[in-house]
């Protein structure tokens, strides 16, 4: 199997200004990206898309290639991810070069491993999903079945649409919520279906304790606090 890893790394950001070489454990997020994506052994080339010329010269710093430029219309704060992957996958494409699958490795993310991209690309390979995604546990008290929405009108109901709660924590089904350090899709579902998901998804279970999204200062203080400590 073929896999493009895509690194996206616009140069605009609101939460932490220029946020993508924010700098993290000394180094800027876009590096952990990189390390990450240089460890796996399962990608068969590694991109960066971006639409700033300074993050474009950092990447390749990092040994990431930076074959194109990101349309400025791709690159607001609401462009979804969808759009991103598919223009670097039809850029690529045009250039004669295709792929059976696209891993996003997003900068924001930057404790993955190598180990883990490759055992996301091995698990769609081998089990004929649509696409790989990491995901936390969520904790038994956020669990769907014990998860109300209301609204002054009809009141509380649960948010499995149950009559009532299950009684006991020990019989809670696992639920998950999506990390975001990985998502490998097949390039026909990116492409055919407009999709990062499509209709069978799968998930790889990573460590709440060791999983971080950096969308504002905090966040970035946190990941300082684990990088610190190994």
């Amino acid at each position: 199997m073929r896999v493009l890893g895509v690194i996206p790394a616009r140069g605009g950001s609101k939460g932490i200004p220029r946020k993508n070489l924010a700098l993290l454990g000394g180094r800027p997020l876009l590096a952990h990206a990189a390390e990450a994506a240089a460890q796996s052994k399962r990608l068969t080339r590694v991109i960066l898309s971006t639409d700033d010329a300074e993050i474009a010269a950092v990447g390749r710093s990092f040994n990431v290639e930076a074959p194109f430029m990101r349309p400025a219309e791709l690159a607001k704060d609401d462009t979804p991810m969808l759009p991103v992957l598919q223009h670097a996958v039809r850029t690529l494409e045009q250039q004669g070069d295709r792929y059976d699958a696209v891993c996003l490795l997003q900068p924001t993310s930057p404790l993955r491993t190598g180990e883990a991209v490759d055992d996301c690309i091995r698990m769609l390979e081998e089990s004929g999903a649509d696409a790989v995604v990491t995901v936390c546990e969520v904790p038994h008290h956020y669990n769907p079945h014990w998860v109300y929405f209301g609204d002054p009108e009809s009141g509380l109901r649960l948010s499995t649409g149950e009559a009532e709660p299950i009684g006991r924590r020990q019989a809670l089904p696992p639920a998950y919520h999506r990390e975001g350090s990985i998502y490998v899709t097949r390039r026909d579902v990116l492409i055919e279906q407009n999709s990062i998901y499509g209709s069978r998804l799968l998930g790889y279970v990573v460590d709440q304790q060791q999983s971080v999204n950096i969308d504002a200062p905090a966040d970035l203080a946190r990941a300082e606090m684990i990088v610190s400590h190994g």
